[in-house]
């Protein structure tokens, strides 16, 4: 038992010995203290098996070799997911849901969606629906309504045509007949 002990006393001198100038370290590699913070403590818990073991004959050296490569791997994870934790998390504790203003903006676009959508022609709103609400292919579509894959193209890129165009419609304000013949007649 008294091994253990000695242990123990290995890891927490260690510890007291290595976490300021490897977290040091670790901001230099990382630029956030907080992260490099965090990256030294899982270096810690990665080596204690080993130290524990007294299978490490530089347990120092084994703890900044961890701590550089998990640091080395976050870099990684940073260039490929460039998400922060502050990002992905919300700054207020505001509710997590749409107030009862978006819910009632988000009904009325879905409304005036709804209704651009069924001006369509027949064809480009099937040929739309199945696209976009069923998440079938070009071919699949084809195959389906039994037309070439080329005329289902060609009635989506008339669908999004039209419907962008009706959408823009709805959105701009109303222009009354007076209002357009009066700048028709200011104009040189």
């Amino acid at each position: 038992m008294p091994d253990e002990g000695n242990h123990r006393r290995d890891l927490a001198s260690l510890y007291r010995a290595t976490i300021a100038p490897l977290r040091r370290y670790l901001t230099r590699l990382l630029g956030d203290d907080n992260e490099a913070q965090d990256v030294a403590h899982d270096a810690y818990l990665r080596v204690r098996p080993t130290i524990d073991r007294q299978a490490a004959e530089k347990p120092e050296a084994l703890l900044y070799t961890t701590a550089r490569h998990l640091a080395l791997n976050r870099l990684k994870r940073r260039r490929i997911a460039p998400f922060t934790r502050e990002a992905l998390e919300p700054e207020s504790t505001a509710a997590p849901g749409p107030g009862v203003v978006e819910q009632v903006m988000a009904r009325q676009e879905l409304q005036q969606l709804e209704a651009a959508i069924g001006q369509l022609p027949p064809g480009c709103r099937a040929v739309l629906l199945l696209r976009k609400v069923e998440l079938l292919s070009h071919q699949e579509i084809a195959d389906r309504l039994g037309i070439a894959v080329s005329t289902v193209e060609k009635q989506h890129a008339r669908a999004l045509r039209l419907l962008r165009g009706l959408l823009t419609a709805a959105a701009a304000p109303s222009v009354s007949p007076l209002t357009t013949s009066a700048a028709k007649e200011a104009r040189p």
